[in-house]
Formats: structure tokens, sequence, C-alpha cells
């Protein structure tokens, strides 16, 4: 309801009336009461709402995708892992589909953390976290085939398990081996056509960049007929150290002996050939703090989940290289070299500025039970401004009575001052000025009861007081 001019003077009044009877200590005590109990009500709020905001989880959204659906649920299990723990850190995974598309969603802000592959996507907001894995590059043949290096490939069609998410990796072995040149020919193929793709002889060799794990080793085996005598073969990238050396997102690699198959052994030799990375990367804008505690936290799990997730095997610490093609966070840094700040560290200003403050805040306590305590009728209330106040009911006194009241007063006065005295409360300079006082008041008693009797009065000389004269 809109105020009318009336109400806003009221209100303006009513306030002024509040700053001056502040001002000149004539506030009743139960409204300093009120007061101060409010005032410190809203301090325990704002204490409350700080402390509330200083120990909030953080959550942060993280993007992931696999052919397979692992990535996602990697980062589930492990989101699941620190939200029982009791972690700070809160992860809310988003599941894209593949790793491009998790890349993608990263680089437009859709997320804070991705799990992205090396050579997707515009990554210069990326810092990286940890290395989750690395995917080889395999290009396979079915058992029995004549082809045994990529020179063989002439004129025949190859098969790429995600054409769209490695389409880097074949323009990187078209361009070094000139492919198109010896017209081979590439096909993207899902996962579950292959099978019957190779038994019609439709493609005559696979392409398939994945992880080295005994989950992935078998998904590739299962793809190929099987074949009692002769077993999948694997062509060597002989050129895998050249083409890293131009694309950075590469390495080179050499996979062991025995990798694919252990008898007969698949590769018989090890096998050079390209790898790339998979790395956890949060957006260069996050805290070190909060990505200080994503990198222990996922390390941690890891330690506990490692058994029902064995690729979390291989998540490690990324590359610090300064040159690296996606930087490493600061935060994730300080991790992995110790380095992380302590409370101290990160809350010594906090400290030194809160006992600051928290010495303000028990004076202004102080102030404040004073100010709640402190009676403004105490001063009238003061010996001396009693035995002065007395001075004009003497003046006024009209009969023996009442001057028989005022002399009645100054006992109560006289005697509340010698208990006072006896406990030793009262100072000797006090005590002469109210010694002082009463020989006045007396005086001036016995001048007005003469007055009223109508003889003269005459200097006097009283015996009363609190010392000697």
């Amino acid at each position: 309801m809109e105020r009318t001019p009336y109400q806003q003077v009221a209100i303006g009044a009513g306030i002024l009336a509040i700053v001056a009877a502040i001002a000149s200590g004539r506030m009743p005590q139960w409204l300093r009461v009120v007061l101060v109990a409010g005032l410190a009500l809203l301090a325990a709020g704002a204490g409350v709402f700080a402390y509330r905001y200083a120990t909030q989880s953080t959550t942060l959204t993280v993007a992931a995708g696999s052919i397979d659906g692992d990535a996602p649920r990697l980062m589930s299990a492990i989101a699941a892992r620190l939200a029982s723990s009791g972690s700070p850190i809160r992860l809310t995974v988003v599941d894209k589909g593949t790793a491009l598309e998790a890349a993608k969603a990263f680089s437009t802000g859709q997320a804070d953390l991705a799990i992205i592959r090396a050579d997707s996507g515009d990554l210069s907001s990326a810092r990286t976290v940890v290395t989750v894995t690395h995917a080889v590059v395999m290009l396979a043949v079915p058992p029995g085939s004549s082809i045994d290096s990529i020179d063989g490939l002439k004129g025949k069609t190859v098969a790429v398990i995600g054409a769209e998410l490695n389409g880097h990796v074949v323009a990187s072995l078209v361009k070094e081996y000139d492919l198109n040149g010896a017209k081979v020919r590439f096909q993207d193929v899902a996962l579950k056509d292959l099978p019957k793709a190779l038994q019609a002889k439709q493609v005559q060799a696979v392409l398939v960049v994945m992880p080295v794990s005994e989950k992935y080793l078998a998904m590739l085996r299962g793809v190929f007929p099987r074949n009692a005598k002769q077993s999948v073969g694997l062509v060597a990238i002989e050129a895998a150290g050249a083409i890293a050396a131009i694309e950075r997102a590469y390495e080179s690699y050499e996979l062991p002996k025995g990798t694919l198959r252990g008898s007969p052994a698949v590769p018989d030799e090890d096998l050079s050939t390209l790898r790339v990375p998979f790395y956890l990367v949060a957006n260069k804008k996050l805290s070190d703090d909060v990505v200080g505690g994503v990198t222990k936290a996922i390390m941690d799990a890891r330690r506990d989940l490692v058994g029902e997730y064995p690729l979390l095997a291989q998540i490690g610490a990324p590359s610090t290289d300064k040159d690296a093609l996606i930087p490493i966070h600061s935060g994730a840094a300080a991790y992995f070299d110790g380095d992380q700040k302590t409370i101290f560290d990160k809350y010594g200003d906090q400290f030194f500025y809160g006992s600051m403050l928290l010495g303000s805040l028990m004076s202004l306590l102080a102030a404040g039970w004073k100010f709640m305590t402190t009676n403004p009728d105490a001063a009238t209330r003061q010996p001396l401004l009693q035995l002065h106040a007395l001075i004009s009911d003497v003046g006024e006194a009209r009969g023996e009575s009442d001057l028989a009241v005022i002399e009645n007063k100054v006992n109560d006065i006289l005697k509340e001052q010698l208990e006072k005295c006896c406990s030793g409360d009262v100072e000797a300079g006090q005590a002469d000025a109210l010694n002082l006082a009463i020989r006045r008041l007396e005086y001036l008693v016995s001048r007005r009861r003469s007055m009223l009797n109508g003889t003269h009065a005459g200097p006097l000389q009283p015996q009363s007081g609190l010392g000697p004269s």
C-alpha cells in the first residue's frame, strides 16, 4: 500500500525521535534492550548466512560421452562416490554421446568440466585436470588377410568406427601416406554392423581408436570372424613419429608384443602406431581451490573404485610442460606438486582481520551492555545533585513540616553515603564535596526556619557531615 505524505512525515518523525533519544541518552531502558537485541539478531543472522555461504558445496557440470557409454558411467561413479563421502565438490554428469559432443558442450560453456580427446574441438579455454586414459590407433585386418602394411591398403576399403570423432586421424594418415592417390576408401561403419560388413567383404580393414584394456581388446577380437588356424592382424603405422611431430595431439607409441592376443602373439613384436590422450579438462576461469579440490576428490575416488572400474587405473597426472597442447590447470598442478595451500595460507588475512573484528565486536558488546543497563535517571540521583535539588525546596518551604521532610531526605542521603564510605566506595574528594553541600543545606534550612519563625538567622556552624571540617 502506498504511504501518504502524513505517514511519511510520521515515520520520519519517529526515526528522528529515536535518534534524538539515543543522542540525548533519554531512551527508556526497555527500548534500549529491544534495540540492542535487534542489532544482535541481525549480526547473528549475517554470521549464519556467511557460514552457510562459506561451507556450501560446489557443484560442477561434467560433459562426457563415448560410443559404449563408459565415460559417463565412470564419471557418474566418481560423482556418487564424492556425494557419499561428504566431499565439498559435487559433480553433475551430462551424457553427450561422444567425446566430440562433450568437447562442443564444453567449448560453448554448457559444462564446467569435460572428458575430451586431445584432437577434438576448440580447447582454448580448457586446462587439464587429469589424464583419464590414452586411446591407441589400431589398424586391424581379418584373419588370413594379405595386408601387412599401409601400402597393402591400396584400392581397399577401410571401416572407421566413429568416423566423425576419428576424422582427424584419418586425415593425418591420408596426408602422410597419400592414400587418396592409392585410392583407399574410408567408410563410416557402426560397431554393431561391422561383423556383417567384414563377412560380406565390404571392408578389408578396420580403423579403431580405443584404450588398451581387456574390455576393448575383447570387443575388437569379437567383431572379426573366428579362425582356428589364423588370428586377427595389426598393421603398423611406421610414420607415427613423423605424424606426431606435425600433429601435437598425437603421440608415437609402441604397442607391446602380444597386446591383442597372447598365443600366437598379436602383434608378434612391438608395433609402431599412434595414440591420443583423453583428458578431464576444466575451464581456465575456475579457481585453483575448486580445481585442486576436484583433482584430489577424483584421485581419492579412483583408489576406491578401481576394482569395479579397471580403466580408472589409467588416470594420472597430465603433462606439466609449459608448451603442452593443453596446459595443466594451476589448481591441479598444485595438487600433484604437493603445493596446495593450507587453511592458514588461504585465510591468513581473514584470520588476522577476523581477530581485529572480534575485538571490535567485544567492545561493541560491552558498549551495548552499558547502553542497555544505563538508567537515564541515574544521573539525577547522584548525591550532590540530590542535595542541590533540595536547595530550591528549602526556599519554597512553608512551614516546619516542609523543613522536616527536607531534613529527613538529607539524613537518608547522609546514611547512604556513610555506608558507601565504610565500604570504601566513596573517594576522599567526593566526601569533602558532600560535606560542604550538607553544611550549606543545613545552613539554609536553619535560616529558612528562622525566617518562618520571625527571628534573625545568623551564621551557623553545623556539626553533621561525612568527616571533620
